[in-house]
């Protein structure tokens, strides 16, 4: 059986073509071999930027994820006078999932008890969207 020039038919052909050698291990591979640059600049350069990224060591915590003081309200309800605004979050969410305080027919919601509505303006019930926004003025300037 003949080797055919498409790339299909040398695919599915039954004889092998023989392996392209180079003259000895320690000679440059001719030019032809090298890998080629990135189709995209783009793609190099960003993965700079996320090696450097990547490589700031321990710097303090910023945005949100610093500890800010908190009304009194919030530091009831935390147990600390600092806290950043991730570290609130999660620990409402906690507060909730224990009390089984979400909505049963609409998970969406979240049906405050006495500890919450001092946090939530006095509300009965929240939307868990509302909940970011409900928590910014115990967050102190």
């Amino acid at each position: 059986m003949a080797i055919s020039s498409g790339i299909f038919s040398t695919f599915l052909s039954t004889e092998t073509m023989p392996l392209l050698k180079f003259p000895s291990p320690t000679s440059t591979p001719p030019l032809r071999f090298l890998a080629a640059p990135p189709a995209n600049p783009r793609m190099a350069r960003s993965t700079v930027v996320t090696c450097a990224t990547a490589s700031t060591g321990n710097r303090a915590p910023r945005g949100i994820m610093k500890p800010r003081r908190v009304s009194p309200e919030m530091a009831d309800f935390v147990g600390a006078p600092e806290v950043s605004r991730t570290q609130a979050l999660k620990l409402i969410w906690a507060h909730i999932k224990e009390h089984n305080l979400q909505d049963p027919s609409n998970k969406k919601n979240i049906i405050c008890d006495e500890k919450l509505k001092k946090i939530f303006a006095g509300k009965d019930q929240v939307g868990f969207l509302e909940i970011a926004g409900l928590i910014s003025p115990h967050f102190l300037k």
